[in-house]
């Protein structure tokens, strides 16, 4: 058995202990995935049964348009219903479940993320990173000055920027309240590490790829350095599906001036 164990490659090593890792999919059990309109907005049906949350509660959407795309994550499902999948779904589920009785909490960690927020931070070198980002990340706080009047501070490296009180008041006043903008917010700025990308998507100052494009710029530029690893690759792809369906959650409703 050891000499079997010692010809396995560290490649099919890995890719055994992801299949290993891998959870045990449930059989699709439905036909026909379909929105309806319901009290708690339009539900999700399969069937004609209704579709609950992981806490119990009806997965419905405040729009029809929004509880479609979600009705077409299922009725996208082959075989088996792959959660991984489902982006807009496990987002539907987390502000029904998460944000919808506690708005206060998921705004303050917002509120947290505009404190120190990735854009603030800069490269003094290489000279072609410090130029890219500043390319990305100047108009988006000029935005901010323009659009909530908040002028942050910049720096270079990773030493503490201590923002202006008012530039923090007055985005912090732009957060969204109601709770699919805000869980939808609160999705978009932990997976970019900025609260303002997070605030210019939802205004429509940019769009998802333009959001995605300046929350990675160091991320790409490492990658054309130093080369593309599968694994990271896998996981940018999960990001990204997740944004997405963020955004797609922002479009369905109607958007902020900004």
């Amino acid at each position: 058995m050891r000499d079997v164990l010692e010809n396995v490659s560290p490649e099919h090593a890995t890719e055994a202990a992801r299949r290993a890792a891998r959870p045990t999919l449930r059989k699709r059990f439905y036909s026909k995935a379909a929105a309806v309109s319901s009290a708690d907005g339009f539900a999700l049906r399969l069937d004609d049964k209704p579709v609950r949350t992981p806490a119990g509660r009806v997965l419905a959407a405040p729009t029809l348009a929004l509880a479609q795309a979600i009705a077409a994550e299922w009725d996208a499902q082959r075989e088996h219903i792959d959660p991984a999948g489902m982006p807009l779904t496990r987002l539907a589920n987390a502000i029904i479940d998460g944000v919808h009785d506690r708005p206060a909490a998921v705004a303050a960690e917002v509120e947290k993320y505009l404190a120190s927020d990735l854009v603030c931070y800069r490269a003094s070198s290489p000279p072609g990173l410090a130029e890219r980002q500043a390319r990305h990340w100047d108009p988006l706080l000029d935005w901010a000055d323009h659009a909530f009047g908040a002028r942050f501070a910049v720096g270079q490296g990773v030493v503490y920027v201590a923002q202006p009180e008012a530039a923090l008041a007055a985005a912090c006043a732009a957060i969204p309240t109601d709770p699919w903008r805000l869980g939808a917010v609160h999705t978009l700025t932990t997976i970019t590490g900025s609260a303002l990308i997070a605030l210019a998507l939802a205004c429509g100052w940019l769009t998802a790829e333009e959001a995605w494009q300046a929350a990675h710029v160091d991320e790409d530029w490492n990658m054309e350095q130093w080369g593309r690893d599968e694994l990271a690759l896998e996981r940018r792809a999960f990001r990204l599906a997740e944004l997405r369906a963020a955004a797609t959650v922002l479009g369905s409703l109607c958007p902020v001036s900004g």
